[in-house]
């Protein structure tokens, strides 16, 4: 990633007392009618970015812009100790089986041990580990420096001054980073720990009528359903455990649709990690909304699933072809994880 010459690699539409937020986020949506079996429709929101009110000037002209949304944090420990053999072993980036899906690995630098390693976590599988990842958001999210990336003064670039001149959280007596040890080692710990939700309804007919229709159309080539961790994970809870995160952990290019056309270490403008799907049914709960997919733009799962393209074209128009009734059966099995 490059960042941008004054507004570094994030856009933060907030900032502390005495700073001007960098700028804000502008989000225009265009409705778009998609037919389905049997008459009925969906109207899919396509959405164009821009940054409006920007506080340091303009941005540069080939500056790329990709929203994100926070992904869970459950389950991460144990995605963490899926062999790397088992991941590798799906991957088929020259399509050799012709069967139209070509997962690949994305193979990141690792900051801790300065060489590259299997991505695994992040929309693009851009990070490594769990205490990487945990570094670069401590950074680049809140502006908080770490031992593993000291930037005390965060995402902020040279071009602002003002921001440069704060005092930072650093303390002599306690080292030469704001979040100085044990503090990433605990964090990183609480982030591993975090367990997945015991799936709900398992039995019901409709559920396994709607898992049914999961395989058969094609969903699982790129959502596996099940892995086995390691028998060497550091911690106990992770070791030999049957888990069911319905992802490859692979890349994917899923269409122009979903393309941000922005690369991110070996991913490309079109690509994206298959995220786990376990505990999506919890969504709503959780986090108060049913938005899906990297930014939000799908307004439920019945969207998510119809702005696959690309490797999940088939899929997606396997999920469009069925009646309504099995459509629903299918939407309740995803609700069911």
């Amino acid at each position: 990633q490059i960042p941008e010459p004054t507004y570094g690699t994030q856009l933060q539409d907030f900032a502390v007392p005495g700073l001007d937020a960098e700028g804000r986020l502008s989000v225009q949506y265009e409705e778009r009618i998609v037919a389905l079996a049997g008459g009925e429709t969906v109207s899919l929101r396509v959405p164009t970015y821009s940054v409006a009110d920007p506080a340091y000037g303009a941005l540069a002209a080939d500056t790329m812009l990709s929203p994100r949304i926070a992904p869970p944090m459950i389950g991460l420990g144990l995605v963490e100790q899926v062999p790397q053999e088992d991941i590798l072993a799906a991957a088929d980036p020259e399509d050799a089986d012709g069967d139209g899906i070509s997962g690949r690995a994305n193979f990141v630098l690792d900051g801790e041990r300065g060489e590259l390693a299997l991505g695994r976590f992040g929309w693009k599988a851009g990070a490594a580990s769990i205490r990487t990842q945990t570094a670069s958001a401590f950074a680049g999210d809140i502006g908080i420096s770490t031992p593993l990336v000291n930037r005390p003064q965060g995402d902020c670039t040279d071009a602002q001054a003002a921001c440069l001149a704060l005092p930072t959280g650093e303390q002599e007596r306690l080292g030469i980073s704001e979040a100085p040890d044990p503090v990433l080692d605990l964090v990183t710990f609480y982030s591993r720990m975090v367990g997945v939700p015991q799936r709900r309804d398992v039995s019901d007919p409709a559920v396994l009528r709607g898992k049914r229709q999961f395989y058969s159309i094609g969903c699982v080539a790129c959502h596996t359903p099940k892995f086995v961790t390691s028998r060497q994970a550091p911690e106990p809870e992770h070791r030999f455990q049957l888990i069911w995160p319905y992802t490859d952990l692979l890349l994917h290019d899923m269409g122009e649709g979903q393309a941000d056309h922005r690369p991110e270490g070996d991913a490309d403008g079109y690509e994206w990690r298959t995220p786990p799907l376990w505990g999506i049914g919890l969504t709503e709960t959780v986090s108060g909304h049913t938005f899906f997919l990297h930014d939000g733009r799908a307004r439920s799962l019945t969207e998510a699933i119809l702005w696959h393209g690309g490797e999940a074209q088939a899929a997606r128009d396997g999920f469009a072809a069925l009646p309504k009734d099995a459509r629903t059966d299918l939407i309740r099995f995803l609700e069911s994880l």
